[in-house]
């Protein structure tokens, strides 16, 4: 068993690799920005978190958006319909909860295949 990772502090790792499978904490983007503005800052790290371990949203398995407001659905949407490519849509679950500071709207957590 060869398990990864990444990033890691005391509390957790921002990316764990076991059987080549990468797995992300969640993804925040900046506490001041819109919904639209940190769904992409937090898509964005999602990419770059992937990248260093030798993977890429093609290869995305299961995302899990949390939103601190299921009315900004709509908007999260249009910035993540734009990012993930076509015919590469991972299964996914959104849904609402109180995320880990007020000002922040959305956290993303992926799964991801890593290239072979």
């Amino acid at each position: 068993m060869n398990i990864q990772r990444f990033e890691t502090g005391p509390r957790m790792s921002k990316v764990v690799t076991h059987n080549q499978t990468a797995y992300l904490a969640g993804q925040v983007g900046e506490a001041t920005g819109s919904i639209a503005e940190q769904t992409r800052e937090a898509l964005s790290r999602v990419d770059a978190l992937l990248q260093s371990v030798g993977s890429d949203r093609k290869h995305l398995l299961q995302v899990i958006v949390w939103l601190a407001d299921m009315s900004d659905f709509e908007e999260m949407n249009a910035v993540w319909d734009a990012w993930v490519p076509t015919g590469h849509a991972p299964a996914r679950a959104c849904g609402e909860a109180r995320l880990a500071s007020p000002e922040l709207k959305v956290e993303v957590i992926a799964t991801a295949a890593i290239r072979a």
